[in-house]
């Protein structure tokens, strides 16, 4: 079979995805991405698209598919493991003339996902005549092209690029995008060891290098809602994905539990991957992952991310230092309130300390974090901001002073940061 390769605009236009387990986790990022508007149908979903639902990034339908969810959809993605079930979308799909992706059955299906890596603008995607293997071997060779600059984009490295795709015996197509990253080459995956690694604050490309090579070479990938979600999207198709995703204030999967999956897969002998967002090590207990891993005697290695303590402030427009203004910057966890006997933080300390305050997780108790540091001595007047979703297509910056924050959060969700200090206003109209 001759497959025409197709770059879909999806802006604006109605998507459909049929299922909630793990496949739709990984391809709904992408369709986000593209500026889709998709509608879940599932009766149950994973906690990484309950929070995409929440946020108001998918319309989500929690029943079975019924016919009348074809309406008005230039777009069908079976996710559901039920092949009779899956043939009757898709053969709905067919009689209203809509292209439909079929995760249980490629062949059945009108149109197929290819592997696919970004590169900043540009997008490669690779269809290999139905094998998904050899499909990401060479996407991971043109990645790998594109990491080093070898395939830069000019008419002599796309011709580079294409030439090494037409060798492998595969169908290849580089187009443009709107975000993007980088790649791995295949070496051999390091068995029966897991790697805690921060995917950074939002931004797939803002992930290390390290960091991406090592997740293409997963067996086990486990991660929670603050994963950067395209990096699902580019994951090899047998790899097991595990959603242990944490909703502020809402369902989470036990710590204990998540540790005992770590150990687990490493002990069965696989290569685990625990992609966290951020960093492992700031608020994202991979502390306490790597004792459980240390107690099992299962090898272990920590990969740094990209804080959003400090990352997100800073592309918002927003130093957590500034010559002449702050010398210092301490960042803090917002889950508990002051008043709260767990907390360990010293709000006093920090009302009385000049420099910046960055606070995560702290939009619930906004309020009394508030008036903790006013009534301790902050001025009234310091210049604040919160940034919701930094990094990302959907980031919304708010400014004002510190006692304007509690309106400004008005609408605001989680994941958000906050910068209270005399930085937020160091760089004037930038």
């Amino acid at each position: 079979m001759t497959l025409y390769p197709l770059g879909l605009r999806l802006d604006g236009r109605q998507v459909l995805v049929v299922g909630g387990g793990a496949v739709a986790t990984r391809r709904i990022p992408a369709l986000l991405d593209a500026g889709a508007r998709v509608h879940l149908v599932a009766p149950a979903i994973t906690p990484a698209l309950h929070g995409l639902a929440d946020a108001g990034r998918v319309m989500w339908s929690a029943r079975e598919f019924t016919p009348s969810d074809l309406d008005g959809v230039w777009l069908v993605h079976v996710a559901i493991d039920e092949p009779l079930a899956a043939q009757a979308i898709s053969s709905l799909a067919e009689e209203r003339q809509v292209f439909c992706v079929r995760a249980d059955d490629r062949h059945a299906a009108s149109a197929w996902t290819p592997a696919v890596t970004r590169h900043g603008p540009v997008t490669v995607a690779v269809l290999a005549g139905g094998d998904p293997r050899r499909a990401v071997a060479v996407r991971d060779q043109l990645a790998g092209l594109l990491a080093s600059g070898a395939a830069s984009g000019s008419a002599g490295s796309a011709a580079f690029a294409s030439s090494s795709a037409a060798s492998s015996s595969a169908d290849a197509f580089v187009g443009e995008a709107s975000t993007g990253g980088a790649p791995a080459q295949g070496l051999d995956r390091p068995h029966g060891t897991v790697a805690l690694i921060g995917g950074g604050p939002g931004d797939p490309e803002l992930i290390t290098v390290k960091g991406r090579r090592l997740l293409q070479q997963a067996d086990v990938v486990v991660a929670d809602r603050l994963a950067p979600g395209l990096l699902l999207d580019e994951l090899r198709p047998e790899v097991e994905l595990i959603d242990v995703a944490k909703l502020p204030y809402g369902p989470a999967a036990q710590q204990d539990e998540i540790n005992r999956i770590l150990v687990d897969r490493a002990q069965q002998g696989l290569f685990v991957v625990r992609l966290k967002g951020g960093d492992p090590y700031v608020f994202g207990r991979g502390g306490e992952e790597a004792l459980a891993c240390f107690e099992a005697g299962v090898p272990f290695t920590v990969v740094p991310g990209v804080t959003s303590a400090i990352a997100v402030p800073a592309v918002a427009g927003i130093p957590v230092t500034h010559r002449g203004v702050a010398h210092e910057f301490t960042v803090v966890s917002g889950h508990l309130a002051p008043s709260d006997p767990g907390s360990l933080v010293d709000w006093q300390a920090l009302a009385q300390m000049r420099g910046t305050i960055v606070i995560l997780m702290g939009l619930r108790h906004l309020p009394s974090i508030v008036d903790t540091l006013l009534a301790f001595g902050r001025p009234a007047d310091t210049p604040a901001a919160i940034v919701q979703e930094g990094t990302t297509r959907h980031e919304l910056t708010v400014r004002g002073t510190l006692t304007d924050l509690p309106l400004l959060a008005g609408e605001l969700r989680p994941p958000a940061i906050v910068v209270i200090g005399d930085v937020v206003t160091a760089l004037g109209p930038i």
